[in-house]
């Protein structure tokens, strides 16, 4: 078993996954785990949301509708057949997504931007613990992430923020460790 250390050190994201991936089960004490994120009033303003089978392809849709109207209102040329299959296709790179929301709560104290850092850690927490659960794991985003038809597909409310996806599946065969250019740690921890 690793160390903290050593997991955070050795996470990387995962562009290619296998069709393999955790079970509803498999998720529940991992994301209750990330219950523990700093999370000022104690709010729980996230919520996650799998999106498995066919609900991959209803995004994809989506990202493709949104595609098209946003191209409709710059006065741009419609996508081709070709550039809406692409976009399509995306969401279904990995048998699992989990769509990463900040659920806004109301509060005289805690501001909607302080309510995104604790969903956001959210989402990187659970990352963390994926990976360390032997999970290949990438954060997408991108362009249609807070777009109308993205929206309105994963059913949010008016108070809630879509934040991206964790594309989640199996390590494939021969992965290479990630690896990142070193740090110099003292240029990012300052005194005041």
């Amino acid at each position: 078993m690793s160390t903290p250390l050593e997991a955070i050190g050795g996470r990387r994201s995962l562009s290619a996954v296998t069709a393999d991936a955790p079970t509803h089960e498999e998720l529940l004490p991992l994301v209750a785990a990330c219950a523990r994120v700093a999370d000022h009033g104690a709010l729980r303003p996230w919520r996650l949301i799998e999106v498995r089978g066919d609900s991959r392809s209803r995004l994809g849709a989506a990202f493709a509708a949104a595609s098209a109207r946003l191209a409709a209102e710059a006065g741009a040329e419609p996508p081709s057949a070709a550039e809406l299959a692409k976009l399509a296709g995306k969401p279904l790179r990995a048998s699992l997504l989990i769509a990463v929301v900040a659920s806004h709560r109301l509060s005289d104290k805690v501001e909607d931007w302080e309510q995104d850092v604790t969903a956001a850690g959210v989402g990187h927490a659970l990352s963390l613990l994926l990976s360390h659960a032997g999970w290949g794991v990438m954060w997408r985003t991108g362009t249609f992430t807070r777009t109308p038809e993205v929206h309105r597909m994963h059913g949010l409310t008016d108070s809630e923020a879509l934040l991206g996806w964790l594309y989640v599946g199996g390590v494939p065969a021969g992965a290479k460790p990630g690896t990142r250019l070193p740090i110099d740690p003292a240029a990012h921890l300052t005194a005041l």
